[in-house]
């Protein structure tokens, strides 16, 4: 199910049968570097990585990760969406890109296009963001689309910390 379209691309609902593409994703270094190591090894294990994550989400909170491809070819180039995880008071905006389509403007186009689509069409009034420290990357889309960085804090991994982003104040 397609739900939101920018200039040039396409986000959709997460299938099984994107096992493959996200298997892939799941084990880009630096995706383990920067997001962490889903131990997703397999395409039945990535299956139940979209079952159980995304497929789920969208079931219970009514969001999730998106598929985001090229709306010209179809092809998949990332994921972007919400998240709730349960550690944070508000929904998380989240993206992963694979490297290939990185500094495009992919990532900020569509992680601009869900804080909208969040905030008109589901009604969310506040997303925050959290993300490894040292992703400089990342940082600065996050401040692109509203963000800004409010405090590190502890993830439940043991010793993971990260930072969080939270809406801007207005001056």
């Amino acid at each position: 199910m397609r739900i939101l379209e920018t200039e040039r691309l396409s986000l959709r609902q997460l299938r099984v049968d994107d096992a493959p593409f996200m298997l892939g994703l799941l084990n880009e270094p630096s995706f383990v570097q920067n997001i962490g190591d889903r131990g997703v090894r397999t395409l039945e294990g990535a299956r139940e990585y979209i079952l159980h994550g995304a497929v789920a989400s969208y079931a219970q909170h009514g969001y999730g990760l998106y598929l985001v491809e090229l709306k010209a070819t179809a092809v998949p180039v990332g994921i972007c969406g919400l998240v709730k995880r349960p550690y944070l008071a508000d929904a998380d905006v989240g993206f992963a890109f694979l490297p290939l389509y990185w500094a495009q403007g992919y990532a900020l186009e569509a992680a601009a296009a869900v804080m909208d689509y969040a905030r008109v069409t589901l009604r969310i009034e506040r997303v925050v963001a959290i993300v490894a420290p040292d992703n400089h990357a990342s940082c600065r889309l996050l401040r692109k689309i509203g963000l800004e960085f409010e405090a590190m804090i502890d993830a439940p991994d043991p010793g993971h910390r990260c930072a969080l982003f939270t809406p801007a104040r207005a001056p």
